[in-house]
């Protein structure tokens, strides 16, 4: 049996991130990844780097977010020196647009609360509507404005999922495709994760295996209540560029096509696609841009998020095997320099998870009390 430092249970973002963090600290890790056949969700991830309104009423979740923004220029610059992948990434700030007076007035007022709980500041300022017209001239004569950030970004998912995978094997990490893991359990001093391939074993094992987390977390005595939520996206034939900043549900990428979706369904696991979704899609889409009415369509997918019950991360180390660890999270993408870095660092010079991310995210916050009758 293959024995190291750490095992890490899944290779999509989450857990190459923090992989790749242990792996370049000199620790020994072997990532089992169940391979392409696995839910994985930066297949479908819309690729931004999100911070607005990110975490709104929960400080702890907004100073996570906005800490990685703020380390996503130097951590994109080491993933492309090291990988030799272009990342495609950009973070010049994005726009959240908004459909009515209303709607920016509220998101206005919810970005203020949480720009007032956070100590690191995203700086959102209104864009108007006319402000927005001078942006982007063939917009909707609807459209009521919107709202930025500087701090928010695009990056392509897949590029990053692969600069990770080459930056992981440079740092002698190691990669096994197609073993899905069955069970994982104490073995003496460490961990032992049955697969079809075989048996590896470490002394400390991380799960960052999305969705599957809930069914490995029991073996190991924690709980992830997580739940697929299915989200369709829609792309456009390639266009010459009109798009000087991202919208939070439409980018143009840097080969023209257009990118949209901001669906959230309860489909159990299936990732596939629907007319009445992608119609309702479409018609967002031309709404915001009238003229994409005599563009061309020419693909569209479902991906599953990994939710829990509130939608905020679950952090956990295992009370009943110490050395185990899980993190389910839903945004791989924005929070990959916070795991390369954060994560990692207390994972390797600790042996623990950061305090204060098992104290806010623990799935402790689910259990309901229910106050008896005096």
């Amino acid at each position: 049996m293959k024995s190291g430092d750490y095992l890490v249970i899944g290779g999509g973002l989450v857990g190459l991130a923090i992989a790749y963090g242990l792996a370049r600290r000199g620790l020994a890790v072997t990532v089992l990844d169940e391979g392409d056949v696995a839910h994985r969700a930066a297949r479908g991830n819309f690729g931004n780097i999100w911070i607005q309104g990110k975490g709104a009423g929960v400080p702890a979740y907004a100073e996570v977010t906005r800490r990685s923004a703020l380390e996503w220029p130097a951590f994109a610059r080491e993933i492309e020196e090291v990988s030799g992948v272009e990342l495609r990434y950009r973070q010049e700030g994005a726009i959240c647009v908004c459909f009515s007076e209303a709607e920016l007035k509220q998101r206005m007022a919810m970005l203020a609360a949480a720009e007032a709980d956070s100590t690191i500041p995203a700086e959102p300022r209104e864009v108007s509507a006319s402000e927005l017209r001078k942006m982007y001239p063939m917009i909707g004569p609807t459209m009521a404005g919107g709202t930025l950030s500087p701090l928010d970004g695009t990056v392509d998912p897949l590029r990053l999922l692969r600069a990770l995978l080459v930056a992981f094997r440079a740092a002698s990490g190691t990669y096994v495709s197609g073993a899905r893991v069955g069970t994982i359990a104490r073995d003496g001093d460490g961990f032992a994760a049955t697969t079809a391939t075989g048996t590896y074993g470490a002394a400390r094992v991380l799960l960052a295996a999305g969705l599957g987390n809930a069914m490995l977390a029991p073996q190991l005595g924690m709980r992830a209540p997580l739940r697929p939520v299915r989200g369709q996206i829609i792309v456009t034939e390639k266009l010459k560029p009109f798009m000087p900043l991202s919208f939070h549900f439409i980018r143009q990428t840097e080969d023209g096509g257009v990118i949209c979706g901001d669906s959230s369904e309860e489909a159990g696991f299936d990732e596939g696609v629907t007319r009445p979704i992608l119609a309702r899609t479409a018609d967002r889409l031309t709404t915001v841009f009238p003229f994409m009415k005599d563009v061309r369509l020419v693909r569209a997918w479902g991906a599953l998020r990994v939710m829990s019950p509130d939608g905020l991360p679950i952090v956990q180390a295992s009370q009943e095997a110490p050395g185990a660890f899980a993190v389910s999270v839903h945004s791989g993408v924005t929070l990959s320099p916070f795991h390369a870095a954060v994560v990692a660092a207390s994972l390797a010079d600790e042996g623990r998870l950061p305090p204060h991310l098992t104290q806010s995210f623990s799935p402790d916050r689910f259990d309901v009390q229910i106050p008896r009758n005096s």
